[in-house]
């Protein structure tokens, strides 16, 4: 429960202003050291337990790229569900002030178990936090999480393994394509313990002759040696 308590003031003692100034210029936001070293291998220690999770995923199977991940169930471990909490009260103002700017109708509640609810309402009942775990010569093709007819437009990964020491390559990678436009990739480049939260789906843009939307993907580049996990915090449901 303290640790928990803990990442919830590290969430709060977040510089968000800076997060939406970067989300708004660039589609996504980094946030530094927001797990320490021995949180980040907790975590990932969760993986071989099967119990705790709903279905395994091996992307190879589906076309995903190369690896694999597991979603979890609800009750969510305590630290996921925590991040899952804190987090989102951030990013509501960032997703209406969005969703104004492209005409989209849609708003998004203060908290996140009035979100929750809506989701579970429309049928989006099974929870979406994931643990991905990636060997050597595994990636993850570009994609976007939306899952059902609610969507939060902002997610949250965070990276649990360190670069340089448990694998190399295995960059987290973004796309962006703009109207009549080729598409803009991005590396963001984590450390142990950072998160990256970043559009979902769609953004706006402001152009010369007004704002318009632009189209966003995420993955991870292939793995050159050793392993990777990743904790995604995806904040609807899926049906």
């Amino acid at each position: 429960m303290k640790t928990v308590e803990k990442v919830s003031d590290r969430v709060r003692a977040v510089d968000w202003q800076k997060v939406s100034d970067s989300l708004d210029a660039e589609g996504n936001a980094m946030i530094s050291g927001l797990l320490n070293a021995e949180e980040c291998r907790q975590i990932a220690g969760l993986y071989s337990k099967d119990e705790i999770f709903r279905s395994r995923v091996v992307m190879g199977r589906h076309g995903f790229g190369k690896g694999e991940y597991k979603y979890f169930s609800y009750p969510l471990p305590d630290m996921v569900q925590g991040l899952r909490t804190a987090v989102y009260p951030h990013l509501a103002p960032v997703g209406n002030r969005w969703n104004e700017s492209m005409n989209i109708a849609v708003r998004y509640p203060e908290q996140h178990e009035e979100f929750l609810s809506r989701c579970h309402e429309a049928g989006q009942t099974r929870p979406t936090p994931l643990l991905l775990q990636y060997d050597a010569g595994d990636y993850n093709c570009l994609h976007q999480d939306l899952y059902g007819e609610h969507v939060f437009p902002l997610q949250l990964a965070i990276l649990l393994s360190e670069p340089g020491k448990d694998f190399t390559g295995g960059e987290f990678v973004m796309t962006e394509q703009r109207p009549r436009m080729q598409s803009r990739p991005m590396v963001v480049p984590l450390s142990q313990g950072d998160a990256v939260i970043f559009a979902v789906h769609n953004r706006p843009v402001k152009g010369t002759k007004g704002v318009y939307r632009v189209n966003l993907r995420h993955g991870v580049s292939r793995l050159l040696s050793g392993h990777r996990h990743t904790l995604g915090i995806i904040f609807h449901d899926a049906s």
